[in-house]
C-alpha cells in the first residue's frame, strides 16, 4: 500500500542508484475498476519528463528506482486517457452521497493488485491531512494516549468519476443515479457547494423535472448562474417543470437577453403565464401567488368533480382544497376533499361547498396575505382580482416565506413543491 503524498517529492534513481530527479506525479489510465499507473512525470533540471511504468522497477515511500540508466528527455505530454493523480485530483472536490455534502480529497491510496500498481481509494478524513504534513505519527501517538481517534475515511475508486473531461473535479459515480434520488434541498445543498464550471456537470445528469426541483430549492444568485450556463433549450424545459411562481422569480433575475430568448423558447401557455405574473409587485399576493391550482364549476356534481380531478392528474399535495367558480371565473366556494368524497355522487357540489371562501386580492401586501394565512389556518389562501375572478393561491409556505431571513428560506420544506393544474 502507498499513498500519492508518500511518493510525491520522493527521489527517482537509475538502475546503478543515481538520482535523476524527483517524483512530481503519478499518471493513471482511467476506465478500469481501478486505474493502473502508467508512468511517473519526474522533475529534472526545472523540466518535467515521463516515464513509462515499464521503466520503472519499483516505487515506494523512499522514491523510485529504474530499471535502465538511460531515459528519454523529451518534453511530457498526457495522453487523452490518463489523468495527473496530484494536479488533477489532490484537493479537488468530490460529493459525498451519504453524508450530503462536498468533500475535499486530501490523499489518493494505490495498491497492487494483480502484479501491478492501482488506484484503490480517495482518502477524505483528517488522516490524509496529517500525512500530507508529515505528522500522521506523531499525532497518532499523541492521540492514542489521549484515547483519541484520528478519523479515518476513504471512498473506493470504483465510486468515483470525473465530473468534467477536464477533472477539474471528481464526484461519485453513483450520483448520476443517486443524486436524482436524493431530497432537492439535499441535492441544492451540494450543487451549492460545487464550483460554477462542476454544477454544470450534475445538472447535466438530472432529468427536467429533478433539475427544478433543485433549483427551486437554491439560492437566487446560484439558480440565475445555472440558467445563463445552460443551452437555453435546456433552461425553457426546466423551467416549464417548476411552479409558474417560482419560474417567473427566476425569470425576473435573468439578464434581459437571456429572459427573452428562454421565453421564446417555452410553451406559450406557460410563458405567458410566467410573464403574467412578473406584472405583479413582488411584495404583494400576486408577486408570490402560483397559477396552478384546483378549479371547477360549480354545476358540477361530487361524481363529476372526482372525474375531473382523474383527467387533471394533480399532484396530491396539492389539491388540500378545490375550489369553485362561476361561469365568468369568479371564485363563489371552496371544497375539501373529505366533503367531496363522502358526498353522494349525484349530489351538486354547489349545496356542500364552502361559499364566500376567504380570499386575498392580488395587490394585497405580503404581510397581509401571511395574517389571513395564519389566522384562518389555510393551507393556501386564493387570490382574485378587483371584479373576484380567481386568479392563483399562495401557499402557506410561501407565505411564511416572507417573514423569514433570506438564508432560511430555501430551507423550508415545500408542501407544494409540484402543483397541478386546474381549469381557468
Amino acid at each position: 500500500m502507498l499513498y500519492l503524498s508518500q511518493a510525491i517529492g520522493r527521489p527517482v534513481r537509475d538502475q546503478l542508484g543515481e538520482p535523476i530527479g524527483k517524483v512530481a506525479d503519478l499518471l493513471v489510465a482511467i476506465g478500469d475498476r481501478y486505474p493502473p499507473v502508467t508512468g511517473i512525470v519526474v522533475m529534472t533540471n526545472g523540466r518535467e519528463i515521463f516515464l513509462h511504468w515499464q521503466s520503472v522497477m519499483s516505487l515506494d515511500a523512499s522514491g523510485a528506482t529504474l530499471r535502465t540508466s538511460a531515459i528519454d528527455i523529451s518534453k511530457f505530454q498526457q495522453r487523452p486517457n490518463e489523468i495527473r493523480l496530484k494536479l488533477d485530483l489532490m484537493d479537488r472536490q468530490i460529493v459525498d452521497i451519504d453524508g450530503r455534502k462536498v468533500v475535499r480529497v486530501n490523499d489518493l491510496r494505490l495498491d497492487e493488485v494483480e502484479g501491478s500498481l492501482h488506484l484503490v481509494a480517495v482518502d477524505v478524513g483528517a488522516s490524509g491531512l496529517l500525512r500530507r504534513l508529515g505528522i500522521e505519527g506523531p499525532w497518532r501517538t499523541i492521540a492514542r494516549g489521549l484515547r483519541r481517534n484520528v478519523p479515518e475515511r476513504y471512498i473506493d475508486w470504483e465510486d468515483v468519476d470525473p465530473v468534467e473531461r477536464t477533472i477539474a473535479s471528481v464526484k461519485l459515480r453513483v450520483p448520476h443515479k443517486g443524486l436524482a434520488e436524493l431530497h432537492p434541498a439535499d441535492l441544492a445543498t451540494i450543487i451549492d457547494q460545487l464550483s460554477r464550471s462542476d454544477r454544470a456537470g450534475v445538472i447535466a445528469s438530472l432529468d427536467d423535472e429533478a433539475a427544478a426541483d433543485a433549483i427551486g430549492e437554491m439560492e437566487p444568485e446560484t439558480q440565475v448562474d445555472i440558467l445563463e450556463d445552460l443551452e437555453p433549450e435546456r433552461a425553457a424545459d426546466i423551467l416549464e417543470e417548476m411552479d409558474p411562481d417560482e419560474a417567473a422569480d427566476l425569470v425576473a433575475d435573468l439578464s434581459e437577453e437571456s429572459r427573452e430568448e428562454i421565453l421564446g423558447l417555452m410553451e406559450k401557455d406557460e410563458a405567458d403565464e410566467v410573464q403574467e405574473l412578473m406584472t405583479y409587485a413582488e411584495d404583494t399576493a400576486g408577486g408570490i401567488m402560483t397559477t396552478e391550482f384546483v378549479a371547477v364549476p360549480a354545476t358540477l356534481t361530487a361524481a363529476q368533480t372526482i372525474d375531473r380531478l382523474r383527467e387533471l392528474e394533480p399532484d396530491a399535495e396539492t389539491i388540500y382544497y378545490v375550489y369553485v367558480t362561476d361561469p365568468e371565473d369568479r371564485l363563489v366556494g371552496v371544497l375539501s376533499l373529505r366533503d367531496l368524497i363522502v358526498a353522494k355522487p349525484e349530489t351538486c357540489i354547489a349545496t356542500f361547498m364552502y361559499p364566500e371562501p376567504v380570499a386575498v386580492h392580488t395587490d394585497a401586501a405580503q404581510d397581509e396575505v401571511t395574517e389571513v394565512v395564519a389566522r384562518y389556518n389555510l393551507l393556501a389562501v386564493p387570490v382574485v382580482d378587483e371584479e373576484g375572478r380567481l386568479e392563483g393561491i399562495v401557499t402557506v409556505d410561501d407565505a411564511i416565506d416572507t417573514l423569514l431571513p433570506q438564508p432560511s428560506k430555501r430551507r423550508l420544506p415545500r408542501l407544494f413543491s409540484r402543483s397541478g393544474s386546474g381549469d381557468r
